[in-house]
């Protein structure tokens, strides 16, 4: 028997909630996308926090929590574009639905009648699409500059960019360990992060 189809009502409720306090809060009704965008971040990396810390307890309720904090930040964003006019949230669900529909074929499309064998080939049809979706003319573009060194260097190498000679600096020598990273399938960030917590 298929699973009912879940209610919408706590997220009707939640946007309810956002309208009202931009109309009635003194401090959310001069936010603007700017001002925000530190939250967001410190929003982010809590939520990392919290994947790691269920991730070694097996106790997720912080994570729920985090999420919790992270939709805030999508609503309140949505709401101040929406008294604009330049967005609404709908457009925001409307946009990733279909993105979901277009970068899933074997899901969605012709293709889920022969869906990939396993989730690397899944990448690949993900990339070669988004690829598609966003063209660019070099390894790096449009890939934010406000992103982790590691992060930025692991997001060109994924897309091909070549490690060729490299100087021998700092730079050069943590470069190359990138690239070792990602030739074995590694996060290096993560494997930083975790090479940091045994310390101490």
């Amino acid at each position: 028997m298929a699973e009912p189809p879940p209610s919408h009502e706590p997220l009707l409720e939640f946007l309810a909630v956002m309208r009202r306090l931009r109309a009635e809060c003194p401090w959310k009704r001069e936010q603007t996308h700017r001002s925000l965008a530190r939250y967001l971040l410190e929003e982010t990396h809590e939520t990392l926090e919290a994947i790691d810390a269920g991730d070694e307890t097996g106790d997720w309720d912080a994570l729920r929590e985090e999420l919790g904090d992270l939709l805030l930040q999508v609503y309140f964003h949505a709401v101040i574009a929406e008294e604009s006019g330049a967005f609404t949230v709908d457009d925001v669900a409307r946009g990733i639905t279909a993105k979901m529909h277009r970068r899933n074929p074997h899901v969605f499309g012709p293709a889920s009648d022969d869906p990939p064998a396993d989730a690397a080939a899944v990448n690949e049809v993900w990339q070669a699409i988004k690829a598609r979706d966003k063209p660019r003319d070099s390894f790096t573009d449009g890939l934010p500059d406000t992103l982790p060194a590691l992060l930025y260097a692991t997001k060109a190498l994924e897309r091909g960019a070549p490690v060729r000679d490299l100087p021998d600096d700092l730079g050069g020598r943590l470069l190359a360990l990138v690239a070792e990273a990602v030739d074995e399938g590694v996060d290096p960030e993560q494997a930083l992060r975790d090479a940091v917590r045994r310390l101490g």
